[in-house]
């Protein structure tokens, strides 16, 4: 979903770095995956094309940060969609 972003420390020698891939377009999420020896994140489309990809070798990685943006629950969207009644009292 659109804003959700994961964040990714990998020990670069004498230093860390930090990269992010971020889900930047509605309909867009944010997966990621371990295999081989390879940790990869990549941001997908709906019909599950992947649009970018980094990869970093496993035993670099320091921490994996997946940041989901908060959903909304379909009782709070409701109340959202509704409009405000007025008072005929007043």
């Amino acid at each position: 979903m659109k804003g959700d972003r994961v964040e990714i420390v990998v020990d670069a020698g004498d230093t860390t770095r930090t990269y992010e891939v971020v889900a930047s377009r509605a309909g867009r999420r944010v997966e990621t995956a371990v295999r081989r020896g390879v940790v990869e994140v990549s941001e997908v489309t709906r019909s599950g094309s992947v649009v970018r990809t980094a990869r970093f070798m496993a035993t670099r990685v320091l921490a994996l940060v997946e940041q989901p943006v908060p959903r909304e629950e379909a009782s709070e969207a409701a109340e959202k969609s509704r409009p405000l009644r007025e008072d005929p009292e007043t």
